[in-house]
């Protein structure tokens, strides 16, 4: 039987009641969602400002957020609560608490330079064609630690565990680039042996490459190591800003020309900066 146009009408307003708690409930929902993003920009506003000092007070965290004072104090009780802000007895001002340092080391403990260079490095390979290698350093030496290599073109004769020279390859000088001047030192005490006719073998010019690699941000080994490889390479800096690794695309001279050096140097120094970011790094 047909439902009464009284069963209609009670249908209808259930079906209304029902979406105005739907809607009731998606409001919260996204005034929920709301209070977290801006709560959020507390954090990263405290993180990024308040330094080694004292830390911000409530007024400048108003005005730096565009908000009430009323609103950052209610942002910033669950972080407070969580201890990821503090906020000093005396003063009032707000500071990291120890739950940041807990999350970043719990975050730290996580990471592994060859799983988070991995996504990097493949996509770099694709792009260049050529082989990649991600090494860590090991004064006077590198060591390579990974290699993603393009398999229709020559296999590349390093591998996993092998160490060179930091003077005269690409990753090596990438990662010397960053250093003190004590690790040219220490390179130079190692000997300067020239590994083929153009290795660079006087600590002196050793040197002015060095500071010509951190201005244009990559490396480059021309012949230096093995007489028929170019290699560019560029830092991986680690989540106190130390350059801790290198990242390299290398291949024959036939394929990678001194133009061609030109285009894949400013693609592998992004590269090394995507890895960094990843490693918690700052630049």
């Amino acid at each position: 039987m047909p439902p009464t146009r009284a069963a209609r009408g009670e249908a209808a307003a259930g079906g209304e009641a029902r979406a105005a708690r739907g809607e009731a409930a998606g409001g919260a929902e996204r005034n929920q969602s709301s209070s977290l993003r801006r709560a959020l920009s507390v954090l990263a506003y405290v993180r990024d400002h308040a330094g080694a000092g004292r830390g911000l007070s409530l007024s400048r965290l108003a005005e730096a957020l565009s908000m009430s004072k009323s609103t950052v104090l209610r942002l910033a009780t669950p972080l407070v609560e969580a201890g990821l802000v503090a906020r000093d007895r005396d003063t009032g001002w707000f500071r990291l608490g120890h739950g940041s340092l807990h999350l970043g080391q719990a975050y730290l403990s996580t990471l592994d330079l060859r799983a988070v260079a991995g996504e990097e490095s493949r996509r770099l390979m694709r792009e260049a064609g050529e082989t990649v290698h991600l090494v860590v350093y090991d004064a006077p030496h590198v060591v390579y630690v990974d290699k993603v290599e393009n398999e229709t073109n020559l296999r590349m004769a390093s591998r996993i565990g092998s160490r060179a020279p930091a003077y005269c390859t690409a990753v090596g000088k990438a990662i010397l680039a960053w250093l003190p001047d004590e690790a040219v030192d220490v390179a130079a005490a190692a000997g300067l042996t020239p590994v083929t006719p153009y290795t660079i073998t006087d600590v002196d010019a050793l040197r002015a490459e060095l500071a010509r690699i951190r201005g244009r941000g990559y490396a480059v080994d021309d012949r230096e190591n093995e007489p028929e490889v170019r290699c560019v390479a560029a830092p991986i800096f680690d989540h106190t800003d130390t350059v801790a690794a290198a990242l390299s695309v290398s291949g024959l001279t036939s394929r990678i020309t001194t133009a061609r050096v030109r285009e894949l140097g400013p693609r592998v120094a992004q590269a090394g900066l995507m890895i960094s970011w990843a490693l918690g790094a700052r630049r």
